[in-house]
C-alpha cells in the first residue's frame, strides 16, 4: 500500500477511476450485445434504436477515455455495417 499523502491520494483516486470505467464498459459491452441480438432477430426498427443508443454510449465512453476512441469507431461501424446488410 502507498505510504506517503500523495501517493494514498492517488490510489484513491484509482479506485473511483476503475469503478467508474468498468461501469461504462459494462453499459457498452450490454448495449453492443443487445443491438447485436436485436439484428440477428431482422427486426429493423429495434435494431436501429439499439444501434443508435450502443453508437451514443460507445462514442461516450471513447469521450471519457473508458475505451481507445478507435476501437469505439470500429465497432460502431462494424454494428452499423451489419444492421445495413439485413
Amino acid at each position: 500500500m502507498a505510504s506517503h499523502k500523495s501517493a494514498r491520494k492517488r490510489a484513491r483516486q484509482a479506485l473511483r477511476r476503475r469503478a467508474r470505467n468498468r461501469h461504462q464498459q459494462s453499459r457498452v459491452r450490454t448495449a453492443v450485445k443487445r443491438a447485436r441480438e436485436a439484428i440477428a432477430e431482422g427486426n429493423a426498427e429495434s435494431a436501429s434504436g439499439a444501434l443508435r443508443t450502443v453508437e451514443s454510449l460507445l462514442r461516450r465512453a471513447a469521450s471519457k477515455g473508458a475505451l481507445p476512441r478507435k476501437r469505439a469507431s470500429r465497432q460502431v461501424s462494424r454494428l452499423a455495417k451489419a444492421a445495413n446488410q439485413r
